[in-house]
């Protein structure tokens, strides 16, 4: 395994191909394939009658194969003396029509156009490393020099990039059509077989040049072509072949729980992605009956963004609970149609089984595993672009436990959602319960048609969401002492407004300014998600730091709960919400200032890098010395509920103000239930639940 490529792009590596070769030697050459691997497609291309010549034919057996079933004008060349002194004499009683001549490649003595077919079996592959090419360049001129037109040039190669590369363009310029064959059959025991895949290249001469490049991919000798535009996508597919030819090896010759390896299968048509593979085994300790070898989970759709299916984490407690030897957790992607589970099954079928576990039996039955025995729903309502986040689509899906959501998904990140809300059949938001846990089984399409759904903006869907209108109880809302008292908001981040909506809509005596960087988002949330925008729910466009900074320095206006709910675009820092430069010291100050004598600063925390997130504390406790922290159940994300007050504030008043909360909860609590203001919904919130895990920092 040390000489196959780590990743897809080291296909493209000179220093890989190099190391390669000067390990394998003249091995190297043993992994061409023989003729039973190789006659499929030699047949296709060339007939028996055909005048054909060998180029570098060393001492393959190929040729010596060719002539016993017919092919008996043959002229093979090789610059090696001593190779073909030995063939002929190795030829000269059994084969005596069979000839070998020692010629040089790039200088045969033949006339223009005497020949039907040119058969390479690894020389371009050897002789495009001398001379940066030009030996190789020589060669294939020489090569279109001997055919005649509607001859062709048949080579069997590895498809080093810039070999197969070198070739592609010469004869592209020529104006000749290019096919390239991808041979994926095995050989030999699995541990002994080589993982790379063998390629043929067909390029056919024409009598007057190709106006527009003909390039084919072809899976197998009778694969149907798949016609390219361009060199460069020919390269691509080549590498894609070659990586799953060496993903297959790894999957055949061992198991590994701690590896997520996955795939995309393509739509053959359309070249649109329709399925993700993602391979999960049990750790070798599982206790994992004999029968239960390998099987195939399929994700309902508009369930792929679901913790148990996108995450590592999820994946491995699937995988236990199935308790299979290896598990792949098939996602199916947007923009595709699916008529049902058999038909999935069988569209599958052919291909997972490249993917089983080393050993697993030929005839062992792989089952198909799926919530409620369906597909699930999914519908696209609305797609566009915004100018900084990229391509979104707003889409109607139907969750597992049979309620419809609505969801706003940017698909630069098309694995999470950026914001949710509920659906329920117009005027009847205020009928539907808290929510269920429960899965139910679902049905196969919704009974109410789309067009007639409502948001019930009493329902937040992100369990954050809840735990920072929860938060709000630590101002002392609905208490008896503060009844009228006016309640101000400053939320930074926008979605789908569900947050800011429910703010609005149940927490009395509130305004709440919404700070949003992307107008895109905000024509989103009006139209998709009925954010309704009134006098005490106002918009500022524009960037939330700025902002902050405005209102520091403009001064005379304070809020009594400034909340961060904005991710980050950046996804290579170890932090997802809110971006680094909003928990910097000087923006956590200027927050500070800003809040109330009672104020509270309510932070959506995403961070996966521990050394990162104690930073983050340490920050903000500089600024803020009592914190009360909630994690959320199945994620990353944490909230954190942050006071003012004296720098000297000790344990026992921060357990003071958990204590508190306690009753401070009801009142809030009932408050949001007797404050419903320009809407049917009622909430489903439970603050007494949201804050009884809150602990101190």
């Amino acid at each position: 395994m040390s000489l196959l490529p780590r990743t897809a792009e080291e296909f493209s590596s000179a220093e890989y191909w190099e190391r390669f070769f000067k390990k394998r030697g003249e091995k190297s050459f043993e992994w061409y394939g023989d003729y039973n691997q190789l006659c499929g497609v030699l047949h296709k291309y060339i007939r028996a009658q055909h005048k054909v010549l060998v180029v570098g034919c060393g001492n393959s057996e190929l040729s010596e194969q060719l002539y016993d079933v017919g092919y008996k004008h043959l002229t093979n060349i090789d610059i090696s003396e001593t190779v073909v002194t030995h063939m002929n004499q190795r030829n000269a009683e059994r084969r005596p029509g069979l000839t070998f001549q020692q010629v040089d490649a790039t200088q045969t003595p033949y006339e223009d156009a005497s020949y039907q077919a040119a058969l390479d079996k690894g020389t371009l592959d050897a002789m495009a490393s001398e001379e940066e090419g030009a030996l190789a360049r020589n060669m294939l001129t020489e090569v279109g020099r001997v055919l005649s037109v509607g001859g062709r040039y048949v080579c069997v190669t590895l498809a080093q990039e810039s070999v197969i590369k070198l070739a592609v363009e010469h004869f592209v310029q020529l104006g000749w059509a290019v096919r390239l064959h991808c041979l994926q059959g095995e050989s030999g025991k699995e541990e002994e077989s080589f993982a790379l895949p063998v390629f043929v290249l067909v390029c056919t001469k024409f009598r007057q040049p190709m106006p527009m490049p003909i390039l084919e991919m072809c899976l197998g000798e009778d694969g149907a072509p798949t016609r390219l535009t361009q060199v460069a996508e020919l390269l691509s597919a080549v590498r894609e072949h070659q990586a799953y030819s060496v993903l297959k090896k790894r999957l055949r010759t061992g198991t590994d729980a701690s590896s997520n390896l996955s795939l995309t299968l393509c739509h053959t048509k359309t070249g649109l992605p329709r399925y993700t593979l993602t391979v999960q085994d049990c750790p070798p300790a599982a206790k994992v009956p004999r029968s239960n070898q390998f099987a195939i989970f399929i994700v309902p759709q508009g369930s792929e963004t679901a913790w148990l299916y996108s995450s590592s984490e999820g994946r491995r407690q699937l995988a236990a609970s199935a308790n299979f030897r290896r598990l792949v957790i098939v996602a199916m992607h947007r923009n595709q149609e699916y008529a049902d589970m058999q038909a999935v099954q069988s569209e599958l079928s052919p291909m997972v089984m490249d993917l089983a576990p080393p050993g697993m039996p030929a005839n062992q039955q792989v089952p198909f595993l799926s919530v409620g025995g369906d597909l699930g729903w999914r519908e696209e309502v609305s797609r566009g672009v915004s100018e900084l986040s990229g391509e979104y689509c707003v889409e109607n899906v139907k969750g597992e436990d049979g309620e419809l959501y609505r969801r706003l998904v940017f698909l630069s990140n098309a694995n999470l959602v950026q914001s949710e809300s509920r659906l329920v059949p117009s005027n009847t938001a205020s009928s539907h319960k808290k929510k269920n846990k429960k899965k139910a089984k679902p049905t196969a399409a919704p009974v109410t048609s789309s067009t007639s759904l409502s948001v019930d903006s009493g329902f937040l869907c992100c369990a954050h969401h809840e735990v920072m209108v929860a938060g709000l109880a630590m101002l002392g809302v609905g208490m008896p002492q503060n009844k009228g008292v006016p309640v101000s908001v400053l939320l930074v981040g926008l979605g789908g407004g569900g947050l800011p909506q429910f703010l609005r809509d149940f927490v009395p005596d509130v305004t709440v300014e919404v700070v949003e960087l992307d107008p895109v988002v905000m024509d989103v949330a009006k139209q998709w998600f009925e954010f309704r925008p009134d006098d005490r729910l106002t918009v500022t466009l524009g960037d939330g730091l700025e902002r902050i900074c405005a209102l520091e320095k403009e001064g005379g206006r304070l809020f009594d709960a400034i909340m961060f709910d904005v991710d980050n675009k950046d996804s290579t820092v170890g932090m997802s919400c809110p971006p680094a430069a909003f928990v910097e010291s000087s923006i956590l100050q200027k927050v500070s200032s800003l809040l109330t004598s009672r104020g509270v600063f309510i932070l959506n925390l995403v961070c996966r890098d521990s050394a990162l997130r104690k930073s983050v504390s340490e920050r903000v406790s500089a600024v803020f010395p009592t914190i009360l922290s909630r994690k959320i159940e199945g994620e990353v994300n944490e909230v954190l509920l942050c006071c003012r007050g004296e720098k000297n504030k000790t344990p026992t008043d921060a357990d003071r103000i958990l204590s508190s909360t306690k009753q401070s909860a009801k009142s809030l609590q009932s408050a949001l239930c007797s404050n419903r203001t320009g809407t049917n919904s009622s909430p489903h919130i439970d603050i007494a639940e949201l804050l009884k895990d809150l602990k101190v920092e």
